[in-house]
């Protein structure tokens, strides 16, 4: 057998295949969940860049984020996921809201003054 044949098809259970398209449909549909989830979240997050850009607040809040990883470590545990991925995922997040918020302001340009100049 060369390196492009195919790999060899072994008979499968139907019982296995129904198990393995019932599970793979529920993980299609938590990913859904988890992009709609996700969508909600940047709806918020981007609310907030408006807000800081308004008031010429900083795009990052460190002390937020260092409580909002703490609890989400937390909250992995307590529900057996991995807090090392959980706070990675966050950070991953908390930098996407970042840069979101720093092209918010950037685009708000430098505040107004009392008489809008």
């Amino acid at each position: 057998m060369t390196t492009s044949d195919p790999a060899p098809q072994t008979e499968v259970d139907p019982a296995v295949r129904a198990e393995l398209g019932r599970l793979r449909d529920s993980i299609d549909n938590i990913d859904a969940a988890v992009v709609h989830m996700l969508a909600e979240r940047f709806k918020c997050t981007q609310q907030v860049g408006h807000l800081k850009a308004e008031h010429a607040l900083p795009p990052a809040d460190p002390a937020r984020e260092s409580r909002q990883i703490e609890r989400l470590r937390q909250l992995a545990e307590n529900a057996k996921l991995d807090p090392a991925f959980a706070e990675k995922l966050l950070n991953f997040i908390i930098s996407e809201v970042i840069r979101h918020h720093e092209q918010i302001a950037a685009d708000a340009g430098p505040k107004a003054g009392p008489s809008g100049e």
